[in-house]
């Protein structure tokens, strides 16, 4: 199974470069780039294009990274209550019962 998980990994980053040298030798062109606060000129549009493909992807997971250790926090929090919870349930359980009379 890792090997096949391997082979499809392989065959999908060549894919990606395929698709990237394609999309570079269809657009030859240099633009001139304006962020707000600073101004590129002559720059490749494939360049462009792959350092904000990689902030967006970065921010993606930078995202994501955040709520699953926000996620583990709470499960840790959860599990030292959950603790506490059956310490409480079985000191309970060694309490001697009381007859209604």
């Amino acid at each position: 199974m890792d090997t096949v998980r391997k082979i499809v990994l392989f065959l999908s980053l060549l894919l990606v470069a395929l698709l990237t040298g394609v999309f570079a030798y269809n657009n030859p062109a240099r633009i001139t780039l304006d962020i707000g606060f600073a101004q590129f000129e002559n720059i490749s549009i494939v360049l462009a294009f792959a350092v904000f493909f990689g902030i967006g992807w970065l921010s993606g997971i930078a995202t994501v990274g955040f709520s699953l250790l926000r996620a583990a926090r709470a499960k840790r929090i959860l599990g030292h209550e959950l603790k506490l919870a059956k310490a409480e349930v079985n000191s309970l359980r060694s309490l001697p019962l009381h007859d209604a009379d």
